[in-house]
């Protein structure tokens, strides 16, 4: 399998109507709106998209308006959480069919069952689709998270070749470290992936790639700063790193409505 490398990965709201249904047409102008400012991918639903929110059959329905809206200018990364293995299986195959380039998962959230029954609902997951598998550590945003360890993640290599990388949202320095310590050993071209906007810190340790929500709200900030990273002179992206750091706050204390509000006050 080629390696896929995403680069700045872009991850949408999900916009809706009044009466709670997907607004479609505002959609389409939020997907323009990303691939005019630099997105290299996009990756739907995430949880800036809502995802916990949407049915099964509103899941798919975007992914397919996505694919077809894009029409081949970026990959397309499919978003196929969810804490019962069969559902997520299926989402992920509907997603390779539907022409996404790679499946992202997290581990069971909302309910914490044994280290060894997440291994086997994730590696279900990735083994059910031949597309590149991500997997997603954000232990802040999804309380069953924290089986995923060092150890987990090797065990995932040795079982999928297409287990391509982990994006991580918890910004621990140790558990980066690990990764791409442990992991570029068994596998070189094993990614370690930014799931927020603290890209200097990522970068210094590895990671590659970056998936951003606030490119929704400073779209040119996020890619310069996504550019100078990508060079490695993270002394000069100090500047623009506290900037966006300082719009991740602003928007993260607003609560759940905050990037949204952050898009109308835009």
């Amino acid at each position: 399998m080629s390696t896929f490398k995403p680069g700045l990965v872009h991850t949408p709201v999900t916009p809706f109507t009044a009466d709670q249904k997907i607004d479609f047409k505002t959609f389409e102008k939020v997907i323009d709106f990303h691939l005019k400012h630099g997105t290299e991918a996009l990756a739907v639903q995430m949880h800036a998209g809502e995802s916990v929110s949407l049915t099964d059959a509103e899941q798919r329905n975007t992914l397919e308006f996505v694919i077809k809206q894009v029409n081949g200018r970026v990959p397309v990364i499919a978003h196929v959480s969810d804490s019962g293995t069969g559902i997520a299986v299926d989402r992920a195959r509907n997603a390779e069919r539907a022409g996404a380039a790679a499946v992202i998962a997290t581990s069971t959230y909302y309910w914490t069952p044994p280290s060894p029954m997440v291994f086997e609902h994730i590696s279900q997951i990735g083994a059910s689709v031949g597309i590149p598998f991500y997997l997603l550590y954000t232990p802040d945003e999804m309380g069953g998270t924290h089986h995923i360890n060092t150890d987990m993640v090797m065990k995932l290599i040795d079982k999928l070749p297409n287990f391509s990388g982990v994006v991580d949202v918890s910004h621990d320095w140790q558990f980066m470290i690990n990764i791409v310590s442990n992991a570029w050993r068994k596998n070189p071209a094993f990614q370690l992936l930014a799931g927020s906007e603290y890209m200097v810190s990522a970068g210094a340790v590895g990671a590659s790639s970056v998936f951003t929500s606030l490119s929704a709200v400073a779209p040119r900030l996020v890619k310069s700063l996504h550019d100078i990273c990508r060079t490695e002179r993270y002394f000069d992206a100090r500047a623009m790193q506290e900037d966006l750091t300082a719009l991740y706050q602003i928007v993260k204390r607003a609560g759940d409505g905050g990037l949204k509000g952050a898009m109308r006050a835009r």
